[in-house]
């Protein structure tokens, strides 16, 4: 399955497929040299993508898994790396990995010499349908996540679902928070179908799961690909700034918890919370709201969270990458695919429904 992706920089295809890694040759044609950023559990995956480049000389890049991989530190010992193999603007970058992973590649790539070719290998759901589709590439901070980053779109993603088959459960069932996140804005057959049979919904063995990543990334795509820097949101008519919807109070917790809570399970609180804002403010039908707690419940997410976190999470959420000077920017939404950007809601509602969605829960 090839979703076409069109950008501004040209059309790319993400590849979704048993086998899709043998396509990295031919994405990296016209490159002299490649550098391959890989987390460091994935060393092996490196070998078998250096046997692909067909004698182009390659560097391997090692970097710590997940959110410790994404700072400044490790960004600034690849560009060392870059720098110490010549790497020229007729060179790509290969990021392989899950979310985290392609992110911190795609900012290599952006930043050195202020833009080299990239290709997206992830090896996560989260990465499939998240990450390495849309051209966002950033670090963390310890005040936030992804708040230092880039637009770089990538010159090609492979989804190999092959890549999946040694995932952990938990690894699964997170990245299926971005899928259900694609579900309520735009795509409501991904409810159906991930409804319809929870367990084969996260078996990535099966043509369900298949239809399911699919179907995310071509929302993803469709959105992007009318709003790459998220710059036309207003009101009801809101452009990629729908893909952030329950990321605002998400990514507090991660930072909150030190990106030691996976970003799927963080989501699914977010959004859960999102919904209980978004039927006080936004008339979103009860039964929809209920939706999401059943549905996140029952394919293994959170759907609570610490009472007593409220006033750190609300400060951290001044921060997020959606706030317009001190003024909080969230994507409600009010009803099944229908996405609304609710500019500066009063913080006692904001309170009140958190307590009442995820405190009482």
């Amino acid at each position: 399955m090839i979703v076409r992706v069109e950008s501004a920089r040209g059309p790319y295809d993400v590849t979704i497929a048993r086998g899709a890694l043998d396509g990295l040759a031919g994405a990296m044609q016209g490159a002299d040299r490649v550098a391959i950023v890989v987390s460091e559990p994935l060393r092996h995956l490196a070998d078998r993508a250096v046997a692909l480049t067909q004698g182009r000389r390659t560097t391997i890049i090692t970097v710590p898994d997940a959110e410790a991989g994404k700072t400044p530190e490790v960004l600034a010992r690849c560009w060392d790396d870059l720098a110490a193999a010549g790497f020229t603007r007729n060179d790509v970058v290969v990021g392989m990995g899950g979310g985290s992973a392609t992110d911190l590649a795609g900012f290599v790539a952006a930043t050195w010499l202020r833009g080299v070719d990239f290709v997206s290998v992830p090896t996560s759901v989260l990465g499939m349908v998240d990450a390495a589709v849309g051209g966002k590439t950033g670090i963390n901070l310890p005040a936030g996540k992804n708040l230092v980053g880039a637009f770089h779109e990538p010159r090609a993603v492979l989804a190999d679902l092959a890549l999946l088959d040694d995932l952990p459960a938990a690894e699964v069932v997170s990245g299926m928070a971005e899928v259900i996140k694609c579900g309520f804005i735009a795509d409501p057959e991904i409810l159906a179908l991930a409804s319809g049979d929870l367990p084969d919904a996260t078996n990535t063995h099966s043509d369900r799961f298949a239809e399911l990543v699919t179907r995310a990334v071509a929302v993803k795509a469709r959105v992007v690909a009318a709003d790459l820097t998220e710059r036309t949101s207003s009101g009801d008519k809101v452009g990629r700034e729908a893909l952030n919807y329950g990321h605002t109070l998400g990514h507090a917790i991660e930072a909150r918890e030190g990106y030691r809570l996976r970003h799927g399970q963080a989501i699914s609180i977010g959004m859960v919370w999102m919904a209980e804002v978004s039927r006080r403010i936004l008339g979103l039908d009860g039964d929809v709201a209920a939706q999401h707690r059943e549905l996140l419940a029952g394919l293994g997410l959170p759907t609570s969270y610490d009472g007593d976190a409220w006033p750190r999470l609300r400060e951290m959420m001044s921060l997020d990458k959606k706030s317009r000077g001190n003024t909080l920017r969230l994507v409600g939404l009010a009803g099944l695919g229908r996405p609304v950007i609710i500019d500066d809601p009063a913080d006692d509602l904001l309170e009140d429904a958190y307590r009442d969605a995820l405190v009482t829960a």
